[in-house]
């Protein structure tokens, strides 16, 4: 090959990108157009101390975090809200409803993102309108009155969302990135990490303690410029049993083994049960069932256990992402259609009033 051609080959291999980029509105941008009120961030604010109250124990109520495991379709999303507004007047007195209002998805390969990435739902990836979307949504569900948790996935999304949020989770895959404790340290809410995919406990709890403490990290600041963030440490931490390959965690022994394992490392025990996946066998009719379990501990004397988690929504199961889409119904896990979860939550609110 001649010193001519090879240079053309050079050229042409340099020339060939593995990716593009297309740009996004700041976090303060789509904050400005789509403003959180005064009064809403007020509200926001008594939320969020709601949650620490129950989580501090100064609240003796059951913290209860339900809703669609994903969020895909927005009309259906806020019918649920408005369901789930009306049923708490009759059960606040007892349980501490906050809507579950997923917009990431974690994939273990592939797979339909969440909202954030794919609003159309075509594979199109129209994410500057995806954050749109699932802003408008979160200021439309707490404008209903209700609190508002979500996973924190992917970090650069948080800043375009956590002014909305009462609660967050980090889940079973990220609780051991170093990336997402140092988010939770500088985030002013409380933040639920899970156990990991294995079921064990350690990833969490060395989670729990990185969040609570100081960190400097990269990051974007409100402009969407490189920053170095400082943050200050978040206390309101917990952890939550979400089960795991070698089956549930929601029972006396591990929920018993799980207090130890936090009170060993100095950490408070407060923790919430995710009545789903692993606990539930990944059938989301056994829920209700798996609630009744730790309402057994709780009224047997455990106070440890804070909360748990609910994949609701308007009908049961789950459905594959394509052609007609039932309306109401997920299309990532299996969710407790609404009939079954108002008379899951009433039966609650009413066994702990007994």
């Amino acid at each position: 090959m001649n010193a001519s051609a090879s240079a053309q080959l050079v050229s042409t291999s340099v020339s060939i990108s593995r990716r593009s980029a297309q740009p996004l509105p700041s976090p303060a941008l789509l904050r400005q157009r789509l403003p959180l009120t005064g009064a809403l961030a007020q509200r926001i604010a008594a939320d969020r101390d709601a949650i620490r109250a129950v989580l501090e124990g100064r609240d003796p109520r059951l913290l209860v975090v339900v809703g669609p495991c994903s969020l895909h379709d927005p009309k259906a999303a806020l019918e649920y809200a408005e369901r789930l507004a009306a049923l708490t007047p009759q059960v606040e007195d007892q349980l501490l409803l906050v809507m579950r209002a997923y917009v990431e998805k974690p994939r273990t390969t592939v797979g339909w993102k969440g909202l954030v990435y794919d609003p159309h739902l075509d594979g199109s990836g129209d994410m500057a309108a995806g954050l749109a979307v699932a802003r408008r949504l979160m200021l439309a569900i707490v404008e209903r009155g209700l609190p508002v948790a979500t996973e924190l996935l992917q970090p650069l999304v948080a800043g375009y969302l956590d002014d909305l949020l009462g609660w967050a989770a980090i889940g079973a895959r990220t609780s051991e990135s170093q990336v997402h404790r140092e988010l939770v340290s500088g985030l002013d809410m409380p933040v639920g990490f899970k156990n990991g995919t294995d079921g064990s406990l350690g990833i969490a709890c060395d989670a729990m303690r990185s969040a609570a403490h100081p960190h400097s990290h990269f990051g974007i600041d409100d402009l969407g410029h490189p920053a170095v963030i400082t943050t200050r440490g978040n206390p309101d931490t917990h952890l939550v049993l979400r089960g795991g390959h070698t089956g549930p965690n929601h029972d006396a022994a591990s929920v018993a083994a799980a207090r130890s394992a936090l009170q060993r490392q100095g950490i408070e025990a407060r923790i919430l049960v995710d009545c789903s996946h692993a606990n539930s066998g990944k059938d989301p009719l056994r829920q209700p069932a798996v609630l009744q379990t730790v309402l057994d501990q709780r009224l047997g004397g455990d106070d440890s256990l804070k909360g748990v988690m609910l994949e609701s929504n308007l009908f049961d199961g789950c459905q594959a992402l394509g052609g007609d889409l039932r309306y109401g119904v997920s299309i990532t896990d299996g969710c407790l259609g609404w009939q079954l979860t108002e008379q899951t939550l009433l039966e609650a609110a009413a066994r702990l009033r007994r």
